[in-house]
This record gives structure tokens, sequence and C-alpha cells, in this order.
């Protein structure tokens, strides 16, 4: 690709309130309907693409009971280590504590928003800023 980004797949899978998850790179926040945050570090449940002919020592996964209202939030590091134009980061503690009583969609949204125009401005984005956010009804 002449370039150094980097691929992380992640797959899903939901079954009547349980999420099943392998995935590496960032963590997976899930923020509980009474606003508790519960953090799952992915690091030991990804695989790495088109370095080992044999990925099944990579491969494993992380189970999620989620309750009504619950929301599931995959991010990458563009976001958290999205700059403002006086090089502060956006961070994990500000996108957890954003929105969470909105519907999924609406907090997709706000969250991005509040990314490129509130943090980032009018300066060049330098990285992707994925996001997935799920909520359980």
């Amino acid at each position: 690709m002449k370039s150094d980004k980097q691929a992380s797949p992640a797959l899903l899978d939901y079954q009547q309130g349980m999420l099943k998850l392998t995935a590496q790179h960032e963590e997976m926040i899930v923020v509980r309907c009474n606003g508790s945050v519960d953090r799952f570090d992915k690091i030991d449940l990804g695989f790495p693409i088109g370095l080992d002919a044999d990925i099944a020592e990579f491969v494993a996964e992380k189970i999620v009971h989620l309750h009504s209202g619950d929301v599931v939030v995959l991010y990458t590091d563009g976001i958290t280590e999205a700059q403002s134009m006086d090089q502060l980061l956006y961070g994990l503690d500000r996108l957890i504590q954003s929105y969470w009583q909105r519907s999924a969609t609406e907090i997709r949204y706000a969250v991005i928003k509040d990314v490129r125009s509130s943090h980032i401005g009018k300066q060049k984005v330098f990285d992707d800023i994925p996001l997935l956010v799920l909520q359980q009804k």
C-alpha cells in the first residue's frame, strides 16, 4: 500500500443480548444503562493480516452480555488521538463522557461532529476516525 497504515478487522456476532467480539486495536467501551463504564482490552483478541499463514494462536473472543439501554462503542485511535490546534488529544475520557443518553445514531453523529468540528477544527485530519456505536434495545 506504500503507507504506514494498518488494518484491524473486527468480527462481531450478536445473539439475544450476547455480543461476541474478535478484534484488535483499541479498547471496546460499554456504557451500561446505569451510567457505569466497562472497558475491555482487545489487544489479545485480534490477528495480524498477512504476517502469518496460521493465525489460530492469535484468535480469541470476548463475550459481553448486554442489557436494555447498554451502549457499545468501537473506535480507532484516530478519534482518541485527534489533535486540537493546541496539540491536545481528544482522549478516551472525552469519548466516554459524551452523549450516552441518546440513540446510537445520535451518539455517533454527535461524537464525530465533536471530534471534527469542535476539536480538530479547520486543520487537516491526519488519521481516519471510524466509530461504531451499538445500543441494546
